[in-house]
């Protein structure tokens, strides 16, 4: 079969890559985007849209739980378990077909169902085998994501176990679900089906919980879930996996003996780029230790002519800082300078109350102010104090602001409590901003809401110590 020429070939079909096709063909460009499953990638299909989906019918049924504090009487609350999951599928199914609708009806786009991997070159441009196909441009454009890393634990490749793909496909409600991690995936899960009716049992080997978080933050999370009924077993290792006592069921031994049981077994302890089978030799690019590929502030690999965008990079595994590697892409195609490096962290674990998180933690301010002589200050504002919070009966929570004292310029911010995905964004757009708090200070808020409480946290900030 003859080698079909294109402008720009997009291999991978997640956040950056629909979008960076879409923005390339409507140029007048002619583009392949190389996708070997679903459009939407791990977002639209086993990530934010259904995850977010389920998340509501899990808050649903545990609002009605509390209804009679409200004054609600609801009598017993049933959830049925099949028609939540089926809600979920439906808007999967809707976001998937809006995207594949799109991108179909783009000129200049093709869409190519099979498998993409570099080829080498061919002159000055880059070959791509998909499929039965051979496909070859000037530019590539990598956007393949990441998949669930299976950890080496003796026993666990001979039993049973879900991945947060396969999690999402059940359609009876799992009587215990014993889940591996303490990590973000893992915790909206272990929510979301502690509501939806299964026992949940956490087992994370660090010491504690969201380990990258500040300590008081990933206590207040123990808390909250421990408070919903959530088992956590922490600070001790896994000695193996067994098979469990029923048919499908499964047991995890712990190092000092103790036996973990449950009806099914959830493996979330983090991410691994799918770049093992992308051609990368053929070319002469190479990842780190961990297979990523790594980029400069442009997203430009090693090798002239291929970007690497999203999860791949390790630039942030987020569905928004994949969208956002697109938008500095193509503003840089078209002659902007745009930096990758010059953006500021910032993300959300969607718990209920979610965790939001901007900039610096409290560990690193304080290796500022101990190696640097940093003037920083830090204000801490209990969510049982805001008064929005009271009124809707969502105590749950904290509000931590770091701040330089000698810029006036926020240095990070984080937020367990309720709307906490939302406030940390107006944190945010001050730090893209190079706002200060004092003009934070000075605005004036609406009421009643959270945000509205910032000025009050901010005039309450000390200085941080070593």
């Amino acid at each position: 079969m003859a080698t079909e020429s294109f402008d720009a070939i997009v291999i991978g079909a997640g956040q950056a890559g629909p979008s960076m096709a879409a923005k390339l063909a409507t140029e007048g460009r002619k583009v392949a985007l190389v996708e070997s499953h679903e459009l939407g990638g791990t977002c639209v299909n086993r990530g934010c849209t259904p995850t977010k989906t389920l998340r509501k019918s899990a808050r649903v049924a545990y609002l009605a739980r509390r209804a009679a504090e409200f004054g609600v009487e609801v009598g017993t609350v049933h959830v049925n378990f099949e028609v939540a999951m089926q809600r979920m599928q439906t808007r999967v199914d809707e976001s998937r077909a809006g995207l594949a609708s799109w991108l179909g009806g783009l000129d200049g786009l093709t869409i190519v169902k099979a498998h993409g991997r570099l080829a080498g070159h061919s002159g000055d441009d880059l070959l791509v085998e998909a499929g039965s196909r051979t496909l070859q441009a000037p530019m590539v454009i990598l956007n393949t994501g990441t998949r669930a890393f299976v950890p080496p634990i003796p026993g666990l490749a001979d039993n049973p176990y879900l991945d947060n793909d396969s999690l999402l496909k059940l359609r009876e409600l799992p009587r215990k679900l014993v889940i591996i991690g303490g990590g973000y995936i893992s915790l909206e899960m272990g929510q979301i089906f502690r509501r939806l009716g299964s026992e949940v049992s956490i087992i994370e080997i660090g010491p504690r919980l969201t380990a990258r978080e500040d300590e008081d933050v990933s206590a207040a999370i123990a808390d909250m879930l421990r408070a919903e009924g959530i088992e956590l077993q922490m600070g001790v290792d896994i000695a193996r996996v067994l098979p469990g006592k029923t048919e499908g069921g499964t047991r995890v031994e712990m190092a000092d003996g103790r036996i973990i049981e449950g009806s099914h077994l959830l493996v979330a302890v983090g991410r691994s780029p799918n770049t093992g089978d992308l051609g990368l030799k053929s070319v002469g690019l190479q990842t780190n230790e961990r297979g990523y590929l790594l980029t400069n502030e442009r997203l430009e690999t090693g090798v002239p002519g291929i970007w690497a965008l999203g999860d791949i990079n390790h630039r942030g595994a987020f569905t928004h800082t994949s969208y956002h590697d697109h938008d500095i892409l193509a503003e840089n195609l078209d002659g902007g300078q745009r930096s990758a490096d010059a953006r500021t962290s910032i993300y959300a674990m969607f718990t209920d109350p979610p965790l939001a998180h901007v900039g610096l933690y409290e560990a690193d301010a304080k290796r500022l102010v101990a190696e640097d002589g940093r003037h920083i200050s830090q204000a801490v504002y209990a969510m049982k104090d805001v008064s929005r919070a009271k009124e809707e009966s969502e105590t749950t929570g904290v509000i931590k602001l770091l701040i330089d004292e000698d810029s006036g310029h926020f240095l990070g911010a984080t937020m367990l409590g309720m709307a906490g995905d939302e406030v940390i964004q107006a944190i945010g757009l001050v730090m893209a901003s190079k706002g200060s708090w004092r003009q934070v200070r000075e605005a004036l808020p609406v009421h009643p809401t959270v945000t509205e409480l910032l000025p009050t946290i901010i005039d309450r900030r000390k200085p941080l110590a070593a």
